[in-house]
């Protein structure tokens, strides 16, 4: 899969300073096996009955590039951000990993639904980890290097996911013509948005005030200090 451009995010994220912050045994006992909360299932997912339902009463306009670029990307992105929760809940047992990485599942689908609907070629894998963008593969590597040297860290490439995956949605979405890919994209951003709350929030909970790297700081603060959002699919 060839792209003509990469997002400054993801140049930026090579270059970001991995934290070394001391893992503290304590955290992950407390946190092993906790259910519900902040992550909790639903609170970032996509419906995509309703959504698919949507997009079906929507034209099927040609792509620009750009789009078609921004929904092969997209696509793998969403499974980057499920294939890492899932290796760092095998890692730490915390539950927000395992909460979600389900999440990241509908997400992944919502794109499936734009793969299928204008006939390209899917560029995700079935394979854990496997990425055909290099640079996507580049980032996975990266973030569960980070992710697996502490609790800590791992709860920080949660919100560093959620932030990047906010920034290159909303940067193809000004692109964007066509109806249904708007639609999707906003349902995913919704979705990366109560992500990122959870994240930022349970690090509160552990003594860790999470600072964005990608995120304006007006714009990360508008989105912490909102509430969950809900209604994601088919803008139910």
């Amino acid at each position: 899969m060839r792209y003509r451009k990469k997002t400054a995010a993801i140049m930026m994220l090579a270059a970001v300073t991995l934290l070394g912050i001391a893992y503290l045994p304590v955290l992950a006992q407390q946190g092993a096996g906790q259910g519900g909360g902040p992550g909790a299932a639903g609170t970032g997912d996509v419906n995509t009955s309703n959504l698919a339902a949507t997009i079906a009463t929507l034209p099927v306009d040609p792509l620009s590039e750009a789009e078609r670029e921004g929904i092969l990307y997209v696509r793998e992105e969403e499974k980057l951000a499920h294939d890492v929760y899932t290796v760092l809940y095998e890692k730490w047992g915390l539950q927000i990993f395992a909460n979600i990485a389900a999440s990241e599942t509908t997400h992944m689908a919502a794109m499936k639904l734009l793969i299928d609907r204008y006939g390209l070629d899917d560029p995700a894998t079935e394979e854990l980890g496997v990425f055909t963008n290099p640079k996507l593969q580049k980032l996975y590597d990266d973030l569960v290097a980070k992710g697996t040297k502490s609790l800590i860290d791992a709860l920080e490439v949660g919100g560093i996911i959620e932030e990047v995956d906010i920034v290159d949605i909303q940067g193809y979405l000004k692109a964007v013509d066509n109806e249904d890919i708007k639609l999707v994209y906003e349902n995913l951003l919704k979705g990366s948005r109560n992500h990122l709350r959870a994240f930022v929030s349970t690090l509160e909970r552990y003594g860790v005030t999470y600072e964005p790297q990608f995120l304006s700081q007006e714009e990360y603060q508008g989105i912490v200090t909102s509430p969950m959002e809900r209604g994601s699919g088919g803008g139910n």
